[in-house]
């Protein structure tokens, strides 16, 4: 084996090990791993088990709000959300039947919602407008008609 073969071998296993020391540290030190579904529910009983029990929109603090949010076939509930510029919203979401998506347009909430787990995304709303929200999985054949608004005053 030629010396530049020996250079380049070592070389990309140092890289290698690198981004997985640093994927490492990012995951357990910084906590940026992706969300592990710790919170369960039964998806037989979405409409007994609190909070989605009383699904909607909840004024928690100064600007921050939570929204308690089902899924189920073709629709959202609540399916119209306001809240006031500059605030942040807390998402607490479940599937009362199969997986569905959950995107905001123009921002970076994406989110597959499963039944039997509860999904919790924050997203700040800076911008005034309507926001479109989307099922972008494919949840059966009224898929596409699976859509509601933010609106953000």
């Amino acid at each position: 084996m030629h010396r530049s073969e020996k250079v380049w071998l070592l070389l990309s296993f140092g890289m290698i090990i690198g981004f997985m020391l640093i994927t490492g540290y990012q995951a357990f030190a910084l906590g940026m791993g992706p969300p592990s579904h710790e919170e369960r529910i039964d998806p037989q009983k979405v409409d007994e088990t609190a909070p989605f029990d009383r699904p909607g929109i909840t004024k928690i603090g100064e600007n921050e709000y939570e929204v308690v949010m089902t899924l189920q076939i073709f629709s959202f509930t609540p399916n119209q959300i306001e809240v006031p510029a500059g605030s942040t919203v807390h998402f607490t979401l479940t599937s009362k039947d199969v997986v569905h998506g959950f995107q905001v347009a123009d921002t970076n909430i994406n989110a597959m919602v499963m039944p039997g787990y509860v999904q919790k995304i924050s997203q700040k709303f800076e911008k005034p407008g309507e926001y479109l929200v989307l099922c972008n999985e494919y949840c059966g054949a009224g898929h596409q008609m699976m859509a509601t608004t933010i609106t953000v005053k």
